[in-house]
């Protein structure tokens, strides 16, 4: 019982931190954030792919959905999703609990909607760590709550 409720309290003071910095929260039925961008999407993703360079992460891949879905004969608006992480920060995650290895390295899913706005979109790291019951990460998880928000700030509309 008392790893469950470490894991809630190092959930709220995720959400907290993010709460009083301003930054985009995540939905409370998906852990999904959305994060809606001012610039198209090409630019979006270079943007993206700038800043992570920037900050020195690894960048591991990054894959055109909507590509793919046209060879298999699949209508889809523009969809990439960016795969990228550092490797001492997330790998703690896995030594904590193996199975978080679904969710690490980081994914940034951009694509535009029917409406022609480009959206930015990752799991919130704090539904990760309940999700896999993570409870001594408190740090690193607001760690990587607050890199990727800054990512994603790189193209956020005002």
């Amino acid at each position: 019982m008392f790893p469950r409720i470490a894991t809630f309290c190092s959930t709220a003071f995720v959400v907290v931190a993010l709460a009083l910095t301003g930054a985009a929260k995540a939905d409370e039925l998906d852990g999904i954030v959305r994060v809606k961008s001012a610039y198209p999407m090409a630019e979006t993703i270079a943007r993206l792919k700038q800043d992570i360079a920037a900050k020195g992460i690894m960048f591991f891949s990054e894959t055109d959905q909507s590509a793919l879905a046209a060879k298999a004969g699949v209508t889809l608006l523009p969809s990439t999703l960016l795969v990228f992480g550092n490797p001492p920060l997330g790998t703690l995650f896995l030594s904590s609990n193996p199975a978080s290895g679904l969710d690490w390295p980081v994914r940034l899913l951009v694509h535009q909607d029917a409406q022609g706005a480009v959206w930015t979109v990752y799991t919130d790291f704090a539904w990760i760590a309940q999700r896999h019951h993570i409870g001594d990460r408190a740090a690193e998880f607001a760690m990587a709550s607050k890199v990727v928000a800054s990512i994603t700030s790189s193209v956020q509309a005002r």
